[in-house]
């Protein structure tokens, strides 16, 4: 248990600690500021875990197996706590289907990896930077959707619009389907059902 897979496991324990955060009806702003704490402490852990591994050559199996797993959870964590929580009704209809997006672009990647994993090398499954700029807009949306009314509330425009939340959202989304389509094309060679 090296200090990369500690600060991996340590992702997957503050996602309910977001989560939480977000539902028990924190008097605002303070449940959105604290919420926004928690969220990028746990994205940094995930900058921070994959760098560390490389650096000191510390890359297990575990992490692996966890990292990318750990990733969704913040994610999906995310989504289900902002689409449940009544202060962000507004955004509720759009964030329905973000989160759907969202949830079957990972099923359809993790379901073509397991297929192509016993096919290739792990270097071919490696994220590629579509995959990295994908999780960056992800974490900026979450992060905008919990501090725009925190930063911008009292302005009408923004507090009636939301439009920095729409714009992030709109950009998680492209990146979400543009990595997802893009794996399942580089993925798709390794499919020959003659090998």
């Amino acid at each position: 248990m090296n200090l990369p897979n500690k600060l991996t496991l340590a992702r997957v324990i503050l996602v309910p600690v977001f989560m939480i955060l977000i539902v028990v009806g924190i008097p605002f702003p303070w449940s959105n500021l604290s919420a926004a704490a928690v969220f990028g402490i746990t994205a940094l852990t995930d900058m921070l875990d994959g760098k560390i591994a490389r650096k000191y050559n510390l890359i297990t199996d575990f992490g692996k197996f966890m990292d990318p797993l750990a990733d969704k959870f913040m994610i999906f964590g995310a989504m289900l706590a902002l689409v449940a929580a009544d202060d962000f009704e507004m955004l509720r209809p759009v964030m329905i289907w973000v989160a759907l997006i969202v949830f079957l672009r990972e099923l359809a990647v993790t379901s073509m990896r397991l297929v192509v994993s016993s096919k290739t090398t792990a270097s071919n499954l490696a994220a590629n930077i579509l995959g990295k700029i994908k999780t960056v807009t992800q974490i900026v949306a979450v992060l905008t959707v919990l501090l725009e009314p925190v930063f911008f509330g009292a302005i009408e425009f923004f507090s009636k619009y939301r439009p920095l939340s729409y714009l992030t959202l709109a950009a998680m989304t492209t990146m979400t389907i543009w990595s997802g389509l893009n794996y399942l094309l580089a993925y798709s060679k390794f499919l020959d059902s003659e090998k």
